[in-house]
């Protein structure tokens, strides 16, 4: 099977002779990481090295380029979202799961409160099989990202359901510089091959990427991923007028390795690389189509993008073990398959407020989610042998906003917005009780103030509200599939709301950075339940935090970063009153130096999370966390070798944590109340050679 992934990726990514007159630049020239966008008819570079005064609205948004991205030691593809400051991305089941998230002191879950899209097409999957949010990066090929854009918190009218916590939008080139070929080989069986290339085709140009990854990993069950993923898109413009048509196709399988009992462990009967249920796993694929149209004028800009997804998923977990069914076990079956079709609309329009320069923006969102045959089952050895539930939902959002951008001075802007979104959500169960229809609507206004600049320096002062939609199955809920007792129903969509203060400044020349202290008020948390696997609505919550952020490039070769996050969250009531797996301290730092034409190159990157609470009176917390990982190489005049050392100090720390009830065989009945984590990965080396990067 490996051999054919690799002679299929082979073939796929044979590198094409490109021409000079598709890219009008030469294409051994290194893209930086600043990359161009047009407002109007003004072209607008904006990049992590670029000073965003007059430009961004919020001291919390930003660009990272794939200058910044390419040499990021790297241990799975959704740690390209680790550039979104004071976020962490880690895993507790096999590579092939959608990873978990931690940002502004949320355990995001699988991405609950943090709206992710990849050109324009959401990843967040609402009324997920596993989780309400869940947002699957694996899909993504590092290589072939162009730069992510991320803005964090509730003050931006084009971010609707899942960005409480703020957003990240991931946008691949039109056109690879050059075509190129890597080749990644390293410990724990792990193979990769990634390759890309662009071609001039008619009017427009062809550009194809491709990766197959293989990967075992430490675990005493080798976890046998078998990634493939491709891309296929084509580009062509007029004078005025951008097309593109973006394919995109994901396949992975994976046998899992879940979360273990620390008793396990420290009884001796399993290792850290352990499992309790040797028979975990799952499939998953993702294919997508979609098209954009943008059209810049005089005095306007519109884009229209539509899209369509095909997704599933076939996932076998195992939280409790024995506590539930002492017989045939708790192993549960979760599948997922659904279609997605939507659209975006945009329209920017200069004109005048009260007689001041303004950017009016208006904009329109539709997403129809059509899930079939939603099952939760009980499995043992990937066999079901009961149904827990089965539905089949409709789930239709759609959202409406418009801004208007002022300056009023000189030294003042103004970004004032609202939107409104209207969800509905149709349930047809296996039971009939649980059938039925719901709707909801919501209102969410945001206002920014824009103070300055002062030489390099802005002020920020922001407002605004937000929110999340629920489960649709809570939302006609009425008896609980597994007791069968009564149940009420979720409230459809969930308020949050926000405010933060910021600056933006440039000290000394190629330094940026960004200072902001902000909160955040949830009605409603989604909580990780251990022994059913899924998440709950909890009460109100309330965040304030502190995030200072860092770039600096005092040469063309060298740049530094570092980002620290502190954050304060709270459940609303007395005394019990901490939110698990919210995470307190967050830092990241790391210097990189990338020879220009033939020389060395190399990264080294530090990533630490701090202790933070487990249950909500705090009496037990999880242990922190302290990674440091390398990259080093040397650039010929057409080839790269590298080598990556993940994990340098070879740290024994966890990836995540998580305090509940299970029960091995010859436990208590009711179990018992223990830590679960899933353990870092060892010191791991990898090593690479290119053509063409």
């Amino acid at each position: 099977m490996r051999l054919f992934i690799v002679l299929f990726l082979l073939a796929l990514c044979l590198p094409w002779a490109v021409p000079k007159s598709v890219f009008g630049q030469d294409p051994r020239e290194e893209k930086s990481d600043s990359v161009p966008v047009f407002v109007l008819d003004t072209l607008v570079v904006i990049g992590r090295i670029d000073d965003l005064t007059r430009i961004a609205i919020t001291a919390s948004e930003g660009r990272v380029g794939i200058a910044d991205i390419k040499l990021r030691p790297m241990v799975r593809e959704g740690e390209v979202l680790e550039a979104v400051p004071g976020m962490i991305l880690t895993q507790h089941a096999g590579d092939g799961k959608s990873n978990q998230m931690f940002v502004r002191g949320f355990n995001l879950d699988h991405g609950t409160d943090f709206a992710s899209r990849v050109e324009g097409m959401p990843i967040n999957m609402p009324t997920h099989a596993h989780g309400q949010g869940y947002t699957d990066l694996n899909f993504l090929i590092p290589d072939a990202i162009d730069y992510v854009e991320y803005k964090l918190g509730v003050y931006y009218a084009g971010i609707g359901d899942f960005g409480s916590a703020g957003g990240a939008d991931i946008w691949l080139p039109e056109v690879y510089p050059r075509p190129f070929l890597r080749l990644d080989a390293g410990s724990y069986s792990y193979l990769r091959l990634v390759g890309a290339g662009s071609t001039t085709v008619g009017p427009g140009v062809l550009s194809l990427a491709g990766e197959a990854r293989g990967y075992d990993g430490p675990w005493d069950i080798p976890q046998n991923l078998q990634k493939l993923s491709g891309i296929a898109r084509y580009t062509w413009h007029t004078t005025a007028h951008e097309f593109t048509v973006l394919g995109m196709g994901y396949r992975n399988s994976w046998d899992g390795s879940d979360q273990i009992p620390e008793r396990a462990v420290a009884a001796g009967v399993i290792d850290r690389f352990g499992q309790v249920d040797s028979t975990l796993g799952g499939i998953t694929h993702r294919f997508s189509l979609s098209g954009r149209w943008r059209h810049v004028g005089n005095t306007s800009v519109q884009a229209l993008d539509l899209y369509g997804i095909y997704y599933d998923l076939d996932l076998y977990s195992n939280f409790t073990y024995f506590l539930d069914d002492p017989v045939t076990g708790d192993q549960l079956n979760q599948v997922d398959n659904r279609v997605i079709v939507g659209a975006n609309f945009r329209h920017s329009q200069e004109g005048r407020l009260f007689g001041r320069p303004t950017l009016y923006t208006a904009g329109l969102q539709t997403r129809a989610d059509f899930i079939n045959d939603l099952g939760l089952y009980n499995a043992q050895r990937r066999q079901r042998v009961r149904t827990i539930r089965v539905d089949d939902v409709i789930e239709w959002g759609n959202g409406l906003y418009i801004t208007a951008e002022s300056r009023w001075t000189e030294k003042f802007r103004t970004l004032l917005g609202l939107r409104g979104d209207f969800y509905l959500f149709d349930v047809t169960s296996d039971n009939p009780l649980n059938s039925g229809d719901a709707t909801d609507a919501i209102l969410t206004p945001k206002l920014s103030l824009m103070f300055g600049p002062w030489g390099s320096t802005e002020l920020y002062l922001s407002g605004g509200f937000g929110f999340h939609s629920n489960d649709a199955r809570g939302t006609t809920q009425k008896i609980d599939p597994k007791t069968g007792e009564p149940v009420s129903a979720v409230n459809p969509l969930v308020l949050s709301r926000g405010a933060e203060l910021g600056v933006r400044s440039t000290p000394v020349e190629n330094w940026r950075t960004t200072l902001t202290a902000w909160a955040l008020e949830l009605d409603s948390e989604l909580l990780f339940v251990g022994d059913a696997g899924t998440t709950e609505p909890t009460e109100r919550s309330r965040r304030f935090g502190v995030t200072w952020t860092n770039f600096y490039r005092p040469t063309p070769m060298l740049s530094m970063d570092f980002d620290v996050a502190l954050v304060h969250a709270r459940f609303a009531t007395e005394p019990e009153d901490y939110i698990p797996g919210a995470m307190e301290t967050v830092l990241a730092a790391g210097v990189m130096w990338d020879a220009i034409g033939r020389g060395v190159f190399g990264a080294v990157r530090l990533r630490h999370f701090g202790a933070y609470p487990l249950i909500e009176d705090n009496s037990i917390r999880a242990r922190p966390a302290t990674l440091l990982n390398a990259t080093l190489g040397y650039r010929f005049s057409g080839a790269r070798l590298g080598l990556s050392v993940l994990n340098i100090m070879g740290a024994t720390a966890s990836d995540i944590e998580y305090f509940y009830a299970s029960r091995g065989r010859s436990e208590p009945p009711d179990g018992v109340d223990d830590i679960h984590f899933k353990t870092v990965e060892p010191r791991t080396v990898r090593f690479s050679v290119s053509w063409g990067l």
